[in-house]
């Protein structure tokens, strides 16, 4: 008889206790390069709010030090582009939030653990989905 493998992320949640929803498949985003804003052990840099970058936003993040518009081929990365939607680091985006250019969020697509990093208020300043 087999076995069903169980996915290690599907019970993960995002901010409104939901199952959380995909955030990109092109580009690829997620730590894990799962589409969606999957998180664990080996994410140290909780890549777990979903955004929709903006020019003013990867200029910003390029200043700090963390340019994510050049292609980087090696690690299979494309570059950002406006519009792409991407997992991005909960401390860069309370950063950015803070400096008055946080990109747009989808609430949906965002890990419940970012919540531990950045109010769910302020997201929802931000939030691409919300009625």
């Amino acid at each position: 008889m087999l076995q069903r493998r169980s996915n290690p992320f599907e019970r993960q949640r995002n901010v409104f206790g939901d199952p959380i929803k995909p955030c990109s498949d092109r580009p690829l985003t997620g730590f894990y390069r799962t589409g969606c804003c999957h998180t664990g052990p080996e994410d140290a840099g909780l890549h777990t709010v979903c955004v929709e970058v903006t020019a003013e936003f990867l200029a910003f993040s390029k200043s700090r030090g963390n340019d994510l518009s050049t292609p980087v081929p090696g690690f299979g990365f494309p570059g950002l582009k406006p519009g792409d939607r991407w997992c991005l680091c909960a401390a860069r985006w309370l950063e950015a939030f803070e400096a008055g250019k946080a990109p747009r969020v989808v609430l949906g697509s965002t890990h419940e653990v970012t919540l531990e990093v950045v109010d769910l208020e302020d997201l929802k300043q931000y939030a691409i989905d919300l009625a």
